[in-house]
C-alpha cells in the first residue's frame, strides 16, 4: 500500500543546491510510512542558514500542514501543535 505526503521546504537561496539533492532523495529513495526519516534527513543537512529552514508536511490522512523549523540545533514542530484531527470537536460536523 502506498502512502502520500505533501512536502514543502523553504530555505535561503544559498541552500538551493541542497534542496535539489533533498528533492531527488524524496523522489527516488525516501522511506515509506513505516520508516519515516524525512525529518531527520532535513535536520541532518548542513544548511548554510539553518534558521531559515521551514519544513511543511501533510500526510494523506491529515487536514493541514505541520510546520517544522530548526532552532537551537533541533528540528522542532511549531505549528500547529493542537488541536489535532483526532481530537474531539476538531471538525464542526
Amino acid at each position: 500500500m502506498s502512502w502520500v505526503a505533501n512536502v514543502m521546504l523553504s530555505v535561503d537561496v544559498a541552500d538551493n543546491a541542497k534542496v535539489q539533492v533533498l528533492s531527488e532523495w524524496l523522489r527516488k529513495d525516501a522511506p515509506r510510512r513505516a520508516q519515516p526519516q524525512a525529518h531527520g534527513r532535513v535536520f541532518g543537512t548542513a544548511w548554510r542558514e539553518p534558521n531559515l529552514v521551514q519544513l511543511l508536511v501533510m500526510d494523506q490522512e491529515e487536514g493541514f500542514f505541520r510546520m517544522w523549523m530548526i532552532r537551537d540545533n533541533e528540528l522542532r514542530q511549531y505549528a500547529p501543535l493542537q488541536p489535532n484531527e483526532d481530537d474531539d470537536g476538531f471538525y464542526l460536523d
